[in-house]
Formats: structure tokens, C-alpha cells, sequence
């Protein structure tokens, strides 16, 4: 199911580069509902190692190609973006964003399936 206030191409657009920016959707099959998720700011530590000439880091070819995050600026969960403001939870470094979408999750009634079952088969 689609987000009611979003706009048609928003997951498309959300997606895009996500190597890059780090977003990545995660449907609950429990709920049905979707969990939209950015990781902002850059949490990488710079590593390799330590040239002896020098003393100072010497890092790999293509270290930081792909960033696997965004900018608070760049983010593409506003209110502007049709999210509901009490919706969008910022999560301190450290916190994973799966077990606090189990959490979320967890306050929402399992949906019903109605499946059916041809004879036939």
C-alpha cells in the first residue's frame, strides 16, 4: 500500500542512488505498512594505514565512492514531502533503525490475509 500523501514517484525518486544516500524501504508483513528510512550525517571512520615515511594515513583507492548517507538538507522525510511530522523519528547514532521500526510496528494490528486455496491445484 501506498503512502496517501505521497507523491506517485516518490518512492522512485526515494531510491535512486541508494548507495550513495543510504535510504531503503522496509515493509512489515505483519502490518502491511511502510517504514521509509535515511541514514544522515556521516558516520565513517577514516582507516588504513599508517604510511612509516610519512606517519600519516594513507587510505584505499575509491575510500568514501559511496558515502551510504545523507545531509539533514537532503532528506526526503519532511512534512513537505507529505510525512506526517509525529512520523518521522530521528534515531541517535548506535540506535538500529530495524528494531525501532519492530517497536513501531509493534503498536499496529496484524492484518488479516484472506487467502484462499483452488482445488484445482
Amino acid at each position: 500500500m501506498k503512502h496517501p500523501n505521497l507523491l506517485p514517484d516518490f518512492n522512485k525518486r526515494f531510491l535512486a542512488d541508494r548507495d550513495d544516500t543510504g535510504r531503503f524501504l522496509v515493509k512489515s508483513r505483519r502490518t502491511g505498512k511502510t517504514y521509509y528510512v535515511e541514514a544522515i550525517g556521516d558516520a565513517h571512520v577514516d582507516w588504513g594505514s599508517i604510511d612509516p615515511a610519512t606517519g600519516k594515513l594513507m587510505v584505499k583507492k575509491g575510500w568514501k565512492k559511496n558515502k551510504g548517507s545523507i545531509e539533514k538538507h537532503e532528506s526526503l522525510i519532511t512534512t513537505e514531502q507529505g510525512f506526517a511530522e509525529d512520523k518521522i523519528h530521528n534515531l541517535e547514532p548506535g540506535i538500529s533503525p530495524h528494531a525501532y521500526i519492530d517497536m513501531l510496528d509493534a503498536k499496529y494490528p496484524t492484518i488479516e490475509y484472506d487467502v484462499t486455496v483452488d482445488q484445482n491445484d
